[in-house]
C-alpha cells in the first residue's frame, strides 16, 4: 500500500509535457515592457506618411525584436528595451517635426 501510495504522489506532481516552464515575476514585467514598446512602435509608425518609410521601419523593428527574442539575461532585456524607448523616441521627435 505505501508503495503505491508514493507512485501516485509522483505522478500527480509530474508536470505535463506540452507545458513550457513559468517564467519569473522580472521576466514578466520586461515582456511586458517589450510589448508596450512594440505596440508604441506600431501606433506611432502610422503617423508616417510615406507607404515605404514606414514599411521600412515596422520592418526593422520587428527584424530587432525577433533577433532579440531569446535574450534570457535580464539587465541585457532592460538594456535592450531602453535602447528602443531611447531610439524611438528620437524617431517620434523626427515624425512629429515633419
Amino acid at each position: 500500500r505505501l508503495i503505491c501510495r508514493s507512485y501516485a504522489s509522483l505522478a500527480a506532481r509530474k508536470r505535463p509535457t506540452g507545458l513550457k516552464s513559468t517564467i519569473s515575476l522580472d521576466h514578466f514585467l520586461q515582456r511586458t515592457k517589450a510589448l508596450s514598446l512594440w505596440r508604441d512602435i506600431v501606433r506611432g509608425s502610422k503617423k508616417i506618411s510615406d507607404p515605404s518609410t514606414r514599411a521600412e521601419t515596422l520592418r526593422f523593428s520587428k527584424e530587432e525584436f525577433v533577433r532579440n527574442k531569446s535574450v534570457q539575461d535580464i539587465t541585457q532585456i532592460r538594456y535592450l528595451i531602453s535602447t528602443g524607448k531611447t531610439q524611438w523616441e528620437a524617431m517620434e521627435r523626427y515624425i512629429n517635426g515633419l
